[in-house]
């Protein structure tokens, strides 16, 4: 019983550091493309401004 129980949370365990990575990743690559987008902005301010 106890071996079932353990096979259970490691299994569990392991998703869940798998999609903590999976979302990490994803906001770090979100985030990167956003302050690159915004300075792209900033870059071409004035000619947004006209």
């Amino acid at each position: 019983m106890n071996e079932k129980l353990y096979k259970a949370i490691n299994a569990a365990a392991a998703t869940s550091l798998a999609t903590g990575i999976c979302v990490l990743v994803t906001g770090v690559a979100a985030g990167v493309l956003l302050i690159v987008n915004g300075s792209r902005l900033l870059k071409h301010k004035t000619k947004v401004l006209l």
